[in-house]
């Protein structure tokens, strides 16, 4: 670090708190680089000391090393723009946001325990790490979802009451969060990344687009029948 003062010339020593610079150089007689020794987190007062005695001081930082705990939510999808809460210690003065080697698109530090980040398009799973002047903190995952895609549903039509078992095929189906029969929510389950079976909610007789949602997105939607039973 730079110390900027007056009357600097011949000064034997820096001193942070109690404990002595690592090193120091005495550049001219308004400027001294010192070499700041390990310390605890908290402030502690420079001074120096030279031929007409010891200095004022001034307030050095020291930071300690931030560390993440966790990532809410730590999925979404590929295209990014997912704002994702991370907490952990030591967060203030956070300079950086890494998801992987790619910077987050914004973040802002809200406390020394938590930043809100904005995601990058990615792939995969990555470690999100937050750089502050106290140095890197450990990584914690993010995995990014791609976009589900539904392919087919069995069957294609049922009666207007509910309780009708809908199977959706497709792929990226693990994650799924909701499945909607036009605008009103069904129960599900997920089988496999490829099938999810839903029970068909009650409706009108007539066409209604099914899709569901994931961290990855929204899917295409296909048709669904419902068709009102015989009279006499």
């Amino acid at each position: 670090m730079t110390l900027i003062g007056s009357d600097l010339t011949g000064v034997t020593a820096v001193t942070f708190g109690s404990t002595p610079a690592t090193s120091f150089t005495v550049v001219s007689a308004t400027q001294i680089k010192a070499i700041a020794p390990p310390g605890a987190a908290g402030p502690v007062q420079i001074t120096v000391t030279g031929p007409g005695g010891i200095s004022n001081a001034v307030t050095y930082f020291y930071v300690g090393v931030p560390t993440l705990t966790g990532a809410a939510p730590a999925l979404g999808p590929v295209s990014g723009d997912n704002i994702v809460t991370l907490t952990g210690t030591n967060l203030l003065g956070a300079t950086a946001v890494r998801f992987g080697a790619t910077p987050a698109l914004s973040f802002t530090v809200v406390s020394a325990t938590q930043i809100t980040a904005e995601a990058p398009p990615g792939s995969g799973t990555v470690q999100i790490t937050a750089v502050t002047p106290g140095g890197t903190s450990n990584g914690v995952p993010y995995t990014y979802v791609a976009v589900p895609v539904l392919t087919s549903l069995s069957p294609t039509g049922g009666p207007l009451n509910a309780g009708t078992t809908v199977t959706l095929f497709g792929s990226g189906l693990t994650t799924t969060s909701t499945v909607l029969f036009g605008t009103t929510p069904a129960s599900f389950t997920v089988v496999s990344d490829t099938w999810v079976t839903a029970i068909d909610p009650s409706g009108p007789a007539g066409p209604v687009n099914v899709r569901l949602t994931t961290p990855g997105g929204t899917s295409n939607s296909l048709v669904y029948t419902r068709v009102a039973g015989p009279g006499i």
